[in-house]
């Protein structure tokens, strides 16, 4: 199993003027430790207008100036927002291109539609599109990564013979990742032939393997990848904190591991609010969320929840490998940490991957 840091970039109230400059270069120097400590990869979010949760909108700059600090860490998007506007395709394949030629081969292409009203209402997107989008998206940028000249005159977007330059580093390119929330959703990704980037946050490890098991029937479904390979690894993230102590780890993370998941939530459940009375499809979750919310569940969740049931990987070293074991058995390729959900202090998420990088990476690295 492998590890990669995984980031929001968080920036919680009070902010003052050098809030949001103070969050980015704490994540700079915990991505440095990071690849020293043995991580896999660093992804972040694409996230907008998410106050507090998450201020990481453009985070192409973010790789590129840790590209230029690191030599072995790979850089995940996690994810591009693909639907129209977000992105357009052609954009994205000569964006991705020229941070693969940067990091010298080093990117994992994750890729997703977005799942929150202020999101999508913000930039004016009808959800039921966004499958489709993503889809006709999927194919365009493969295409401009893979053809000396392509066009395409798609549902949503068209362009006549260009020569798209420039091309990835990686031969054919980069892996290319999907993201998703349902089940239907995970066996769609499996039936793509890219890898999974799922959702764990709040929910124990055991929780992962009967999506595992749907991505793994759509992959045995698969009968022409979207790239030019299959990507067939299944990756899910969860909140984590190690530090020298149980103690000291659950009194730095307490108040961050609840705060997350409540408030991630009720961002998927505002979609359920702005979508009312009409036909949620392939979004049915957010109203199963929403109705969590309504009827108090949500408010229910404490951290006793969080650590006795491996909702997080949270404690000493000895104990994140014991979660990080369930993890494995649960059919876990790479685990995404999100390493500050809310405000875990930076001296603490320095030393909690410094003790991932001495203690748990290793103990788990060959599971």
């Amino acid at each position: 199993m492998k590890f990669a840091l995984f980031y929001e970039i968080p920036v919680a109230r009070p902010w003052s003027r050098h809030s949001e400059h103070e969050a980015y270069k704490n994540v700079v120097a915990q991505a440095v430790l990071g690849e020293q400590a043995g991580f896999h990869s660093l992804w972040t979010v694409e996230h907008h207008f998410l106050e507090e949760f998450s201020h990481c909108s453009n985070p192409e700059v973010l790789y590129g100036h840790i590209a230029a600090k690191t030599s072995k860490l790979r850089l995940g998007y996690g994810v591009r927002l693909l639907p129209k506007p977000y992105n357009h395709p052609v954009r994205t394949a000569e964006s991705v291109a020229v941070l693969d030629l940067l990091s010298d081969g080093r990117v994992e292409f994750g890729t997703g539609r977005s799942a929150t009203r202020a999101e999508l209402e913000g930039f004016g997107i009808d959800p039921k599109h966004t499958r489709a989008m993503w889809t006709e998206a999927l194919q365009h940028i493969v295409g401009c990564w893979t053809n000396d000249e392509y066009s395409f005159n798609g549902t949503y977007w068209s362009m006549p013979r260009r020569r798209v330059l420039p091309k990835p580093l990686q031969d054919p390119h980069p892996p290319i990742w999907g993201a998703t929330t349902s089940l239907e959703g995970h066996r769609n990704i499996g039936r793509l032939g890219i890898g999974l980037c799922s959702f764990s946050v709040g929910l124990p490890p055991e929780s992962f393997k009967e999506k595992v098991d749907e991505y793994r029937k759509g992959i045995s479904e698969c009968e022409k990848p979207v790239g030019k390979f299959m990507n067939n690894q299944a990756a899910t993230f969860t909140m984590v904190h190690c530090a020298n102590t149980n103690e000291q780890a659950f009194a730095d993370a307490a108040e961050s591991m609840v705060w997350y998941p409540k408030v991630g939530a009720r961002q998927i459940a505002s979609l359920s609010d702005w979508m009312h009375g009409r036909d949620l499809g392939n979004y049915a979750y957010a109203a199963d969320v929403a109705r969590s919310r309504d009827a108090g569940t949500l408010d229910q969740i404490d951290f006793d929840y969080i650590r006795d049931s491996g909702a997080a990987m949270v404690g000493d070293p000895d104990r994140c490998i014991e979660i990080g074991e369930r993890y494995a058995a649960s059919g876990c390729d790479m685990l995404f940490c999100l390493v500050n959900p809310y405000k875990i202090p930076h001296k603490a998420v320095m030393r909690c991957i410094e003790l991932m990088g001495e203690k748990v990476i290793p103990a788990l690295s060959g599971r």
